[in-house]
């Protein structure tokens, strides 16, 4: 989970009161976050002390900095609804003198940019600092160490504008990192400079590296990578500043860049934004003023809300309880109707807008109850055969593996070759990496080994999990079946082998079976088979497509196979 360590006077200057130990730590819940030290640093004065909190929800990265963090205990303790007059939306673009010019080279490499201006004041150094935080954070957890999502500061006075955002040969550009004083192109930066070595990977493999430049042709930053050592290189004192988002979601990237602007903003900046110019479509247009309003309006049954949460909510009460949240809401009939927070993104559900109406209420408002009802747990008949078959899958020399049940549409559908028509996909994903609810345990499988090449081989890995995918049989029209799945890859991995491995399971499991001809695009044609037991196609084995294989990055043959555990009990 994110901790964070905010200065103690910026931090209780935004909450606007201070606080006691005891009473700040209680004012945390409000946040879901806990404090790990107080008043840390010395025993100077607040201006020179430290607060460090732990976050305990990845879903709000909104309160993962000072300003974030003080702006939800200010809400919740009745100081007032923030209103933030500077963002764009649909069908109301603001007036900007500040423009970016995305050019097409990007598209393939990197293609979304977000942006805009902070003035008014000179930066201060607690501000600063929790500037960098933010960044740091932000861009870690939310942005997947820069995958997704990069951040930068750069001094205007320095800057001729408009910006440009391109992609250029990595030895046709050179310029001096943040931190060096030394010129070096942009392949160079990629091995010599430690942020080079931490995040060149991102671009490594692309013919163009993206590169942020002024309309003089001055370098600002190559991203995700590096500032340059001069318009990049922000100090204390500094007054305006140019804040700029770069990433591979456009949502997230937006919603990066909403909250760094509504955090400025609330520590008494004034922000200004820049029109961003497109040359390919997006999911806001081809011309987006940031910081831009996207997020889409949540509503709630507060019959529901009463039902879940065990006590007697009206419509007003809901409306109350999410004012408290920071949540502008009122109520209609039955029904309240939430306008989510330009600096939010995570009303995925009705559940989310009950969770925030119970922390609205306060948690000391829910009396606690004993169980009324005595059970005894016992492991499900699924549960019970999952283990009868990993046992044998260890005894014949498989190592099992555990993964995540949620993807990219990249790795479940593009390098499998499959069409993808019965993927279920995440209403309002968070990211493009967690998209897709997996259709099959194989792309999990794969590329774990498109990372284990240094093993020695060979290797032989399996796992035992739930998969999803559309079926109009069901009454929800999706179906969720526990299946297992492994995977052998040495120089001499093959049909053969996997023949065996499955004839070997099914005979511990107690099954007679046979095999039938396959066309799963994922395995080589002639050289796969359908197993069918009990009457059943019970799954499919077979040596994987090099197609496949290319696609993973892999440069071993590999035969895999996956077998539904349900259909065998």
């Amino acid at each position: 989970m994110p901790k964070i360590e905010v200065n103690e006077k910026l931090f209780f200057q935004l909450v606007g009161r201070s606080m006691a130990e005891a009473e700040l730590e209680l004012a945390l819940t409000a946040a879901k976050a806990e404090l790990d030290g107080f008043g840390t640093d010395g025993e100077g004065p607040a201006a020179e002390r430290t607060i460090k909190i732990e976050l305990n929800d990845t879903n709000r990265p909104d309160l993962w900095s000072t300003a974030g963090l003080a702006r939800q205990l200010r809400v919740y303790s009745g100081g007032g609804m923030p209103q933030y007059p500077f963002f764009s939306s649909e069908g109301d673009k603001r007036q900007s003198e500040y423009r970016a010019v995305v050019d097409a080279s990007v598209k393939d490499v990197r293609p979304y940019l977000a942006a805009f201006v902070i003035s008014g004041k000179p930066i201060s150094d607690a501000m600063l600092k929790d500037a960098i935080q933010t960044q740091e954070k932000l861009c870690a957890n939310f942005g997947r160490k820069r995958k997704s999502v990069s951040m930068g500061l750069y001094r205007i006075e320095l800057i001729k504008w408009p910006v440009s955002y391109k992609a250029v040969p990595p030895e046709s550009a050179k310029f001096k990192p943040l931190g060096m004083d030394r010129e070096l192109d942009l392949r160079s930066i990629l091995s010599e400079h430690p942020k080079g070595k931490e995040y060149g990977h991102i671009i490594a493999g692309f013919p163009r590296f993206p590169l942020l430049t002024g309309a003089d042709g001055g370098i600002l930053s190559m991203a995700p990578v590096i500032n340059s050592n001069d318009i990049g290189a922000v100090q204390v004192g500094d007054k305006d500043l140019l804040v700029e988002f770069t990433g591979t979601d456009f949502p997230s990237v937006a919603l990066s860049a909403n909250i760094v602007a509504c955090d400025f903003f609330d520590a008494g900046y004034d922000i200004k934004p820049v029109a961003v110019d497109y040359p390919y479509d997006t999911p806001f247009g081809r011309s987006v003023t940031f910081p831009y309003y996207f997020q889409a309006p949540a509503s709630v049954d507060s019959g529901k809300v009463s039902k879940l949460l065990g006590m007697s909510f009206s419509p007003d009460a809901v409306v109350a309880a999410l004012s408290r949240m920071g949540v502008e809401a009122e109520a209609h009939g039955q029904y309240v109707r939430a306008r989510t927070p330009e600096y939010r993104n995570d009303f995925l559900h009705q559940v989310d807008l009950v969770e925030d109406a119970m922390i609205g209420r306060g948690m000391d408002q829910f009396t606690p109850e004993r169980p009324r009802d005595f059970t005894i747990g016992r492991l499900h008949p699924v549960e019970l055969f999952t283990r009868r078959a990993k046992d044998v899958m260890v005894g014949m020399g498989y190592q099992e593996m555990v993964y995540a049940y949620l993807g990219s549409r990249r790795d479940y559908v593009e390098r499998m070759n499959a069409d993808g028509s019965d993927v279920l996909r995440v209403s309002n994903p968070m990211t493009e990496n967690f998209e897709l609810v997996r259709p099959s345990i194989l792309p999990e499988l794969l590329n774990s080994e498109s990372v284990s090449s240094k093993a020695p081989y060979p290797h032989r890995i399996f796992e035992a999990g739930k998969v999803a995918f559309r079926d109009a049989k069901e009454n929800y029209g999706a179906s969720t079946r526990q299946r297992l799945g492994l995977l052998t890859c040495h120089a001499q991995a093959d049909y053969n082998e996997l023949a065996g491995v499955v004839s070997a399971l099914l005979y511990y499991l107690g099954h007679d079976y046979s095999v039938t001809e396959s066309d799963d695009p994922r395995f080589m044609a002639g050289r796969q088979a359908r197993v069918v037991a009990g009457g059943k196609d019970v799954g499919v084995f077979g040596e994987l497509n090099p197609q496949v294989l290319e696609n993973w990055g892999i440069t071993m043959p590999c035969a895999a196979g996956e077998l539904d555990l349900e259909a065998l009990m």
